[in-house]
């Protein structure tokens, strides 16, 4: 089935702008901010939200070239640009990291924070560890999603392609991955220093297939699994159980003493009974998929999407990769902040609103840079026309 006429969909950026600004808080750690973000009420992040939204913005934006029959080779590698683009973000991103630290590493609180995030081999030795940064072989700590993402957009062109036609066997193919390298602990290597990739492509993609699959359907005027009772009972259930769990010390420790007696004595593999974040271990992956499920069912969220207040989140979204890549460099300098600067709840709530407003303005500029764009396009098309008779 051919696609159908699509307008954006704001709810996504709604959702992505939400992300990303619990994401900033969070990689500002030790402050009062980042009790209310999603992880203190479920098993999963805003970083499962984030990279499963990214699949169905993957799949809204390049999946009409795969849809329409067998496209060109420029519109199948389309992809490969946004890797491009991504990459070098990325890498300028890092380089800002290391100049940062380079400028106070004198500070012992900020030595122990570039030893703790990775950061200090890159200050201490910049000229040799440049091939690792740039080749993506040495990640830092907060600043490691936008590789995950990158090897995601290299992968899309064949990810599109088998998701349009063999959309059940992607998904078990995926989900088959997913379990081999998680119940084996396979993770993509790292150099020079051999720690692996924290956000594992191997076990991630799981997340950006499902959103793929689900940007096709919406492109087709459907559903990748269609609202009935009982899943969403299921799912709504298992969300509350989640939240009780990470909120009730009690049902925790229970609940934690019990998925270690399966892994200790049933021998069922730690993708099972952890919450390990690198592999997505199943109640993580279980949790986002049920919140997501959840959210995609409430018809009230498209009109929340267009609503004025909530207008702040959805340019975020909308303009998510400088948001992002800026939010990780000042949530950087929040942290260096932090380390030479007496800690206080007002002092941590003066970096955060600050990094937003930041991040808000960013988001801003890009979208009138977007708009003056789109204008000469269309001033420009008249004259167009006349060339072409």
């Amino acid at each position: 089935m051919p696609e159908t006429p699509h307008l954006r969909d704001l709810r996504i950026d709604l959702l992505r702008g939400i992300a990303l600004v619990m994401i900033f808080i969070n990689h500002v750690p030790g402050t009062i901010w980042e009790n209310f973000t999603s992880r203190n009420f479920g098993f999963s992040d805003a970083a499962e939200a984030f990279v499963l939204m990214s699949g169905i913005a993957t799949g809204l934006a390049y999946g009409p070239d795969f849809l329409r029959g067998r496209p060109s080779l420029a519109q199948a590698l389309r992809p490969w640009h946004r890797a491009l683009t991504l990459w070098w973000v990325h890498v300028l991103a890092l380089f800002c990291i290391v100049a940062l630290f380079a400028l106070t590493i004198d500070h012992s609180g900020v030595a122990v924070m570039a030893q703790d995030r990775s950061i200090l081999r890159a200050v201490e030795h910049p000229v040799a560890m440049m091939a690792p940064l740039v080749l993506l072989g040495h990640h830092f700590a907060y600043a490691d999603i936008l590789p995950l993402y990158i090897v995601l957009m290299i992968t899309a062109p064949a990810i599109l392609f088998s998701a349009v036609h063999w959309p059940k066997s992607t998904m078990a193919a995926s989900l088959l991955l997913w379990l081999v390298a998680g119940v084996l602990t396979i993770k993509m290597p790292t150099w020079p220093t051999d720690y692996g990739w924290f956000f594992n492509p191997l076990a991630w993609q799981v997340l950006f297939v499902a959103g793929v699959l689900t940007g096709l359907a919406m492109r087709r005027g459907q559903r990748f699994l269609p609202i009935r009772h009982w899943p969403l009972r299921l799912a709504v259930g298992f969300v509350v159980v989640a939240a009780v769990w990470i909120q009730v010390p009690l049902v925790a420790a229970w609940g934690g003493h019990g998925l270690w007696l399966l892994y200790e004595y049933a021998s069922v593999p730690s993708l099972f009974t952890a919450f390990d974040k690198s592999f997505v271990s199943l109640p993580r992956l279980l949790h986002i998929l049920a919140l997501a499920y959840i959210v995609s069912a409430l018809p009230s969220l498209r009109t929340l999407a267009a609503s004025p207040r909530l207008g702040v989140f959805v340019l975020l979204g909308r303009h998510s990769l400088p948001v992002f890549a800026t939010g990780t460099v000042l949530a950087y300098v929040a942290q260096v902040t932090k380390a030479i600067e007496p800690v206080s709840v007002l002092f941590d709530t003066l970096l955060i609103a600050t990094g937003i407003c930041i991040l808000v303005i960013v988001a801003h500029v890009r979208d009138r840079q977007r708009l003056h764009g789109v204008r000469l396009t269309v001033a420009k098309a008249p004259n167009l026309a006349l060339s072409a008779r």
